[in-house]
């Protein structure tokens, strides 16, 4: 009966969100109302679940991604952005302009956020495209891929993140366990099939975005940008690779382990860049505040759409779905990793949403975890490559990349939606060989 509810509400979900065109927060928090009230909990026990998975999740995460926007606001207003993507350009030259495009992106990727990275580097890509005479979405195509690539896969985006505390995986192994795997799928995505589309021929849609200009400004240098940008990661990967060597604790390890949290990594990291890119450079307290101010607006959504989800996940558990799943999988040969992959990528082609997809997959996989003899942090690999798969007109990013590359829908499925399942599939072949070579926890 678990498992007929459990199909009912995702119908539920879908219809609300595709159908009814209901905002996926109050779509989530409506679906799990109804997977409770389906599954024989009473009104009241459903939403004290709802409130419990709602609170959990949001107590978990907000810090984390409340400090990674504000990060990425630093980075994008103070120029430093542009430093390390003209360095960058300038040193690897022109026969590999793709190449400096997409490492300008995975860098840039990693604090920031999907859609302010984007519009942050959507510029680059004009200005290179009209400088150089080359296709418009050859050169967008590498931003894309390590974009999405590093926004399904590697805290402390909202997603991985999530799921890493749903599945008490640890963030920096996570992250330390899915940089090869994004990084090799954001090269078979972005330059590798961007070579098909090499003479695909737009020009910048008029009047869709405004360059900014930094001109007559005195923008950071690029070992002070760089710095900051990858302040984060390298204290969370440290952490890990300490953890991973000194199997005993001392002094080292449960420093590295306080500092390397997602949380005190990212918050030491907005201090840094409130010095390096803003005090030492002249700006004042109450500027740099005020972008911090309009990072969280920015970002609020994003954060209660992840709580949402948290929701629906404890509903499940609650209500005993998560059960039926673990006994309906027991007798299965499927790998638990396909398993997570594919509900993730089924969700993703339903719901049009990375981030649902993987919150909803997270819920549905979590009572499987302790038992499947998998590394935690490899079946949110799993779910985080799958929720990246199946692009299309349902998906905001799908809209962005036609719009702003000029592309008609043909061409946009050919290019982002391909580009997209590329990703997912490469991203679940690099975690079945991760398990294989690092075995079972």
């Amino acid at each position: 009966m678990a498992l007929i509810v459990l199909a009912i509400s995702i119908a539920i979900l879908l219809a609300l969100i595709t159908w009814a065109k209901l905002n996926p927060l109050l779509a989530l928090l409506v679906t799990a109302f109804c997977a409770g009230v389906l599954n024989g909990m009473s009104a009241d026990a459903a939403l004290k679940s709802i409130l419990k998975g709602f609170g959990d999740t949001l107590g978990s995460l907000a810090l984390m991604i409340l400090f990674g926007a504000m990060l990425g606001k630093l980075i994008e207003e103070s120029g430093a952005a542009h430093t390390i993507t003209g360095a960058l350009i300038a040193a690897m030259g022109p026969k590999r302009i793709q190449w400096a495009v997409l490492i300008v992106a995975f860098l840039i990727g990693l604090p920031m956020f999907y859609n302010a990275a984007f519009l942050v580097l959507i510029p680059l890509i004009y200005t290179l495209a009209t400088d150089t005479g080359l296709s418009l979405a050859w050169l967008g195509m590498p931003m894309a891929a390590a974009l999405s690539a590093v926004h399904g896969m590697l805290p402390p985006h909202p997603a991985p993140a999530a799921i890493a505390i749903a599945f008490h995986a640890d963030s920096g192994r996570t992250l330390l366990y899915g940089l090869p795997i994004a990084i090799i799928a954001a090269i078979v995505a972005g330059p590798g099939w961007a070579t098909f589309f090499r003479g695909l021929r737009s020009q910048p849609p008029a009047g869709l975005h405004v360059e900014r200009s930094f001109e007559g400004r005195s923008l950071p240098g690029f070992p002070v940008s760089m710095g900051t940008v990858l302040f984060p990661v390298a204290l969370m990967i440290a952490g890990s690779i300490v953890a991973l060597a000194v199997r005993h604790d001392n002094g080292l390890t449960v420093s590295m382990r306080f500092l390397s949290d997602a949380n005190v990594a990212l918050f030491l990291a907005v201090v840094l860049a409130c010095y390096t890119l803003g005090l030492r450079r002249g700006r004042t307290v109450e500027a740099l505040m005020k972008d911090a101010n309009t990072a969280v607006s920015g970002v609020a959504g994003t954060l209660f759409i992840v709580a949402a989800g948290g929701a629906l996940k404890q509903v499940l558990l609650d209500a005993g779905t998560g059960e039926s799943v673990k006994h309906l999988t027991a007798g299965m040969s499927l790998s638990p990793i396909v398993l997570a992959w594919a509900t993730a990528v089924l969700l993703r082609g339903a719901t049009g949403s990375a981030t649902v997809a993987a919150i909803t997959a997270a819920g549905i996989v979590v009572p499987i975890v302790p038992s499947s003899g998998v590394r935690p942090e490899l079946l949110v690999l799993a779910i985080g490559a799958g929720s990246v798969s199946l692009s299309h007109f349902s998906d905001s990013g799908f809209w962005m990349f036609k719009e702003y590359f000029n592309l008609s829908v043909r061409d946009t499925l050919a290019t982002w939606t391909m580009l997209e399942i590329l990703i997912a599939l490469v991203g679940l072949g690099g975690v079945l060989l991760e398990h294989a070579l690092l075995g079972p926890p």
